[in-house]
């Protein structure tokens, strides 16, 4: 298989292991998190049971690093991102221990969800630290195959950490102690997380400019500042600026069809009293989702190769149209599974492509910031489809009409992105950047 081939490239890039390595095991404590937090915002008997209810929790989820993400790419800049991976995931470590703590001796109590909060907004700017740092050590035509293989090969992390989210709570007894015991065990692999970033030099990572304390004050004093410099210089590169604008666009209705598939699970494909089955079914939907994200790692590297990036984020947005037709056919569940299939082939495949203009158009001293934006752009958009979803889905989650909406939005995302992507090639090459 190419992706074997193309792993054998890698593996001897010894700093490429060691970041791939804190980012597995950083993403595997927070599928851990994660797995406790949707089990307590969706699939508890008394959250979530309605379109509204998910969308409330989704903008409670995502709104606080749409508000911390221009800081973060400022930081990102200034600050060694090896640092940055060492401190971070040693916060989140004191976090989640305060987190199990207060769950052990008090309960869930406002407390939780705020510093729950806190953890994912931390969590978010490893992710933008990870990627921007992901061009330091590794770089020519194998940084495609890694942007194909360390997103998805992380969130498949994820998914075994919060596998063993699942499991923990299945094997303990009930009661406070068996969260709080589940959040420790996520906490020190958060841990390990922090020890392995320290194999990698401090300044191996970047950036090559970095303020000192006066410094980096005055740069906060002037954050916004340096954020609008950041998305004026992608503007003038132009086809960064593009990608994101195309992923943000693609989220957006990606995340109506992701609100509609829990409501699909919980209250449409299993009995909404029972809130047990309706997660089972929701995790199958998941499932068929990261299959999709799976084909993707094989799928990408070698299409994208021969037609370009930009050419295959067009494909892509046309097999999620094809998924969204699709799912207008019917509600069972084998069309539902197929659908989500389809979507997470085309939503992983995008971001494969969208991370490699990315990275490949932006000069080092504003990647930090493209990345914050990135997330910024990734996260608000869910959050508007949280909105739209909550408007415009019933509470069994399926509207034949939405889809097909949706499925249209793509197609004409599509044409859109591809009449002003052309005659851009795989090296290409924008415009002068704006100075910083």
């Amino acid at each position: 298989m190419q992706v074997i081939a193309d792993l054998k490239a890698l593996w001897p890039l010894r700093d490429f292991r060691k970041l791939f390595a804190v980012r597995l095991v950083s993403q595997a404590a927070d599928g851990m998190f994660q797995v406790g937090l949707a089990t307590l915002f969706f699939f508890s008997p008394e959250k979530a049971s309605t379109a509204s209810g998910v969308a409330i929790a989704f903008a409670v989820l995502l709104l606080p690093f749409t508000i911390v993400g221009p800081w973060a790419g400022v930081l990102l800049d200034r600050w060694r991102r090896r640092q940055v991976l060492f401190v971070g995931n040693l916060v989140r470590v004191g976090l989640t221990t305060l987190i199990a703590t207060i769950m052990l001796t008090a309960g869930v109590t406002p407390a939780v969800y705020v510093l729950a909060l806190a953890n994912l907004s931390v969590n978010r700017f490893l992710l933008s630290a990870l990627s921007a740092s992901l061009p330091r050590t590794v770089d020519g035509p194998l940084l495609l195959t890694a942007n194909s293989l360390t997103p998805t090969l992380g969130a498949a992390a994820a998914g075994l950490g919060g596998a063993v989210g699942l499991v923990l709570g299945f094997v303990l007894p009930e009661g406070r102690g068996r969260d709080a015991t589940a959040l420790i065990v996520a906490a020190c692999v958060m841990a390990t997380a922090a020890l392995l970033s320290t194999r990698l030099g401090k300044n191996r990572l970047g950036p090559d400019e970095r303020a000192d304390a006066a410094q980096l004050r005055a740069q906060l004093g002037l954050i916004f500042r340096g954020f609008v410099v950041g998305a004026r210089y992608l503007i003038a590169r132009r086809t960064p600026a593009r990608a994101l604008g195309i992923m943000a666009v693609h989220r957006f209705i990606y995340g109506v069809t992701f609100i509609a598939s829990i409501l699909i699970a919980r209250n449409l494909l299993s009995d909404p009293a029972d809130t047990s089955d309706g997660l089972k079914t929701f995790a199958t939907i998941l499932g068929a989702s990261a299959l999709g994200f799976f084909l993707s790692v094989i799928v990408t590297p070698v299409v994208a190769r021969r037609t370009g990036p930009q050419v295959w984020i067009v494909s892509c947005l046309l097999l999620a149209a094809a998924s969204q037709l699709l799912l207008a056919t019917s509600s069972s569940r084998a069309v539902v599974l197929a659908a989500a299939l389809l979507l997470g082939l085309a939503a992983q495949g995008a971001k494969i492509a969208v991370d490699t203009i990315v990275q490949r158009d932006t000069d080092d001293l504003y990647r930090g910031r493209a990345f914050a934006l990135y997330d910024v752009l990734y996260n608000a958009a869910f959050v508007g489809a949280a909105a739209l979803g909550a408007l415009t889905l019933p509470d069994t989650g399926y509207s034949r009409g939405l889809f097909v909406i949706l499925a249209v939005g793509y197609v004409v995302s599509a044409l859109v992105f591809g009449l002003a992507s052309r005659g851009v090639g795989s090296k290409a090459v924008a415009e002068e950047p704006v100075a910083a």
